[in-house]
């Protein structure tokens, strides 16, 4: 027991010393001990609770709380979006080859540290959308991709505020709140119902701009690596990875979803041959699966006989 205090209290000496003072005072900022620890309630309850809870239950018809929540989720993704962008990336202030953290108190500049702090809470907002999975019944969607990616997200963000509020890294957040604008709109008027299904043909290229947006949080987290800035190589390497698992998650997803399978070449004799048949499903695609979800489709095998049977 001595050991584990004093491990927290040297823990503690260290993000007072190390940690930015601006941010240091401020709600959930002083330890990564309330983060984590949400973090691993919220595995728990989706893992665990929440399919005890729902086993004997019929699933919730959540339509218009769906319809609020999507619509909050674009406002909120809106503002962060333009609070980013106003802080520093629409401006001129801020260098898209290198750009330290300013730890000034300069008022555009404690902007931005605002927006980076609003931008690690929008991480437990998204926790919402497996939640509506588990009392929709939709378990499974809830996989254990998912949830590692909603579970792990906001404890990286952390480290983000905690350490560098600002700078490089906020270009994540920039394209980040960028996409879920569009992605939330398309969860938004999917949850409408059925007769909304003839204006979301755009699904694939929704897709299409998360994979991009990857793509283009590498490349611009990678260069660092081989030009001088005064930035953290350490978050250099923790966002260009992020970025790239989640592309090949996108990507693997894009391939399942969108690319025809092959069929093979009927033989002489008469043979059984499994066509895919694809089914709309009314579910939700987050960051790949969240910001990486399942999206809006799945495939149902379908025994066909040959011609003439």
């Amino acid at each position: 027991m001595a050991l584990v205090l004093q491990y927290l209290n040297d823990m503690h000496e260290y993000m007072e010393r190390y940690g930015d003072p601006r941010t240091n005072p401020w709600f959930l900022m002083s330890s990564p001990l309330p983060t984590l620890l949400i973090c691993l309630s919220y595995v728990y309850l989706v893992k665990v609770i929440g399919p005890w809870y729902m086993q004997n239950r019929k699933p919730y018809d959540l339509t218009n709380l769906l319809i609020a929540y999507n619509f909050l989720q674009v406002i909120f993704s809106a503002w962060l979006f333009y609070e980013i962008g106003a802080a520093g990336w629409f401006t001129g202030r801020y260098n898209f080859h290198c750009q330290p953290v300013d730890h000034s108190k300069h008022p555009q500049t404690m902007r931005m540290v605002h927006a980076c702090w609003w931008y690690y809470f929008s991480k437990f907002t998204e926790f919402f959308d497996t939640f509506f999975f588990i009392l929709r019944k939709k378990f499974d969607h809830v996989s254990t991709l998912h949830v590692i990616h909603h579970g792990v997200m906001p404890m990286s963000v952390w480290f983000g505020v905690k350490f560098t509020p600002g700078g490089h890294s906020t270009f994540f957040g920039l394209l980040n709140t960028f996409v879920h604008i569009i992605m939330y709109s398309y969860y938004m008027l999917s949850a409408m119902g059925p007769h909304m299904r003839k204006y979301l043909w755009w699904k694939k290229y929704l897709t299409t701009l998360q994979m991009v947006q990857f793509v283009g949080i590498m490349v611009h987290a990678f260069q660092l690596l081989f030009i001088e800035c005064n930035y953290p190589r350490a978050f250099v390497w923790w966002i260009g990875m992020h970025a790239v698992m989640f592309f090949f998650l996108f990507k693997e997803f894009y391939n399942q979803q969108y690319r025809k399978p092959k069929v093979r070449a009927r033989s002489p004799q008469p043979e059984i041959t499994e066509i895919p048949e694809m089914a709309y499903k009314n579910v939700s695609l987050k960051n790949g699966y969240t910001n990486g979800h399942a999206n809006g489709a799945y495939v149902r095998a379908r025994t066909v006989l040959p011609a003439g049977n």
